[in-house]
């Protein structure tokens, strides 16, 4: 690391004291400038602008989300560390803004990070106790990113423990370390996995931006049951060093935020991409073809809003028109014995840089001697499925790949080319269903699966409500093609205009299930 000289060492001393007095002054200016920020609707470029104004700083700024975390955080355990070192980083960036020496958008804009995700700093535990003790060596490459770019990391959001991959029948927000995460709508409801705390979280306005981890569903599913946006980046575009793996075929990282344009500036600082933000501000729905995919299996409610979200879309000038998505059922079949072999190469090569269980194998046997982590549901039979599973090499496995990949492409690819689309849209998920340990999850969600398995980008932006609960939809495009997804998902989120701030209600009663 460079030496700071003593001026730079001067001003960020001042700087730490002026954060600090007013980080605890009740009446100070500090309070005052958060206190006037609107944390459900602020945008990066408009903090950005108050910044460049003289009336906001970035230690206020995450003094009132630590603050907010505080209080409102009780109620949803969506987040399981705060940074300690999250006032002194925005210090930092406060004494660059001074000396006008800003590195981009995110500098000084609070990040959560999915507690998957290795920071040097901080424990990185998968929601496991297995590795809840010394944290990782050396930051996940995301987070170098991230720190490049300015951002202040403000802590570590609670998952699905190891991202939903251990039992048959799971609670998605549910880890030993952080307990259940509850979502900001219906306290009692789920909010679905396995980047749970992060979506909770920006739906509760405890962070400006969240880094999530999908291998299918796994950001956007979160996003669309708890109201915010989620991207699902193409594969390969943001890197996977220092994230705790399912799979290498399918795995990445992506960024979530209340809006739009908040996901495109972090999508770009992630992945080292020129941003979209300013295209998206402008983007229109004129012109555009949309595919919409119904999938009614998701139920009669969710179907009528996607038929008020085909209308609002045709009234902004854009075509909609019905399409039925191939290979769907033989994707099924594939997608999760191909899971298992992957898993289990990629879970001993990520546990063997950790201190902990060495491999897979002693990591069922911490799970059978640690009664904590059965709190909530003892099985781990994917652990044992893939301890079982054929081994990357075989030929078997091989072509499972090489099928899924060709079937999975192919699917959104044929799609988009026989009706001339920009994008394909579906629902992202069904109303949340209550959390329950002992039933587990109700989340067989199709739409996720074919960009997930194809590895090309997602974007899941609010469509409305069912009642208390919030539906997404669902944005899918060719590979690589994350920038005009981002722009076409800004002007999908004006016109549909369906967000709005959670209630914390304890229970609205009804069915568990869809």
């Amino acid at each position: 690391m460079r030496k700071l000289n003593r001026p730079s060492i001067a001003i960020l001393i001042a700087a730490l004291v002026v954060g600090s007095l007013c980080a605890s002054a009740p009446g100070s200016r500090a309070h005052k400038a958060a206190d006037r920020l609107d944390l459900d609707t602020v945008t990066i470029p408009e903090l950005q602008a108050r910044r460049d104004a003289g009336k906001l700083t970035s230690a206020q700024l995450t003094a009132a989300y630590l603050r907010r975390i505080k209080a409102v955080d009780p109620k949803l355990n969506s987040v399981i560390h705060t940074n300690p070192a999250a006032l002194r980083q925005a210090a930092a960036s406060d004494a660059r803004h001074r000396r006008g020496h800003i590195r981009g958008p995110l500098d000084g804009i609070p990040v959560l990070l999915k507690d998957n995700i290795d920071t040097r700093d901080l424990p990185t535990t998968a929601g496991s106790l297995a590795l809840a003790g010394t944290p990782p060596a050396d930051d996940a490459g995301l987070v170098t990113r991230l720190r490049d770019a300015g951002a202040v990391i403000l802590g570590k959001a609670n998952l699905s423990e190891w991202a939903n991959f251990r039992a048959a029948k799971p609670t998605s927000g549910w880890s030993a370390v952080g307990g259940q995460t509850n979502n900001p709508y219906v306290l009692d409801r789920n909010p679905c996995g396995s980047s749970s705390g992060s979506a909770a979280a920006l739906a509760a306005s405890l962070t400006q931006v969240a880094i999530g981890t999908e291998t299918d569903g796994s950001v956007v599913c979160p996003a669309g049951m708890t109201g915010v946006v989620g991207h699902k980046p193409s594969l390969g575009t943001v890197s996977q060093a220092g994230v705790v793996p399912i799979s290498a075929e399918q795995d990445t990282a992506g960024p979530m935020a209340r809006n739009v344009i908040d996901t495109a500036l972090t999508f770009a600082a992630i992945s080292g991409t020129e941003s979209s933000a300013e295209t998206a501000r402008t983007s229109t729905l004129r012109g555009k073809r949309i595919g919409l995919w119904r999938l009614p299996t998701l139920g009669k409610d969710v179907d009528a809003l996607m038929t008020r979200t085909a209308k609002k879309l045709r009234a902004a000038g854009a075509t909609v028109v019905e399409v039925e998505m191939p290979y769907q059922e033989r994707l099924g079949e594939l997608e999760f014995p191909a899971l298992l072999s992957e898993f289990h190469r990629d879970i001993d090569a990520y546990l063997a840089t950790r201190k902990g269980p060495r491999d897979l194998s002693e990591l069922i046997d911490f799970n059978r001697t640690h009664p904590e982590e059965q709190s909530c549901f003892a099985g781990q039979e994917l652990f044992e499925q893939a301890l079982a599973a054929p081994p990357t090499t075989d030929p078997e496995y091989r072509a499972m790949r090489a099928e899924l990949n060709d079937l999975s492409r192919r699917s959104i690819d044929e799609t988009m080319a026989a009706h001339r689309l920009d994008a394909i849209a579906a629902p992202t998920n069904p109303p949340a269903w209550t959390t329950d340990c002992k039933r587990g999850d109700n989340d067989v969600i199709p739409s996720s699966t074919p960009a997930a398995v194809s590895g090309y980008p997602s974007l899941s932006v609010p469509a409305g409500f069912v009642g208390e609960l919030p539906v997404g939809v669902l944005l899918m495009a060719g590979n690589r093609q994350d920038a005009g997804l981002l722009s076409l998902g800004a002007a999908v989120e004006r016109r549909l205009d369906a967000w709005r701030a959670p209630r914390y209600l304890p229970s609205i009663g009804g069915n568990t299930t869809r």
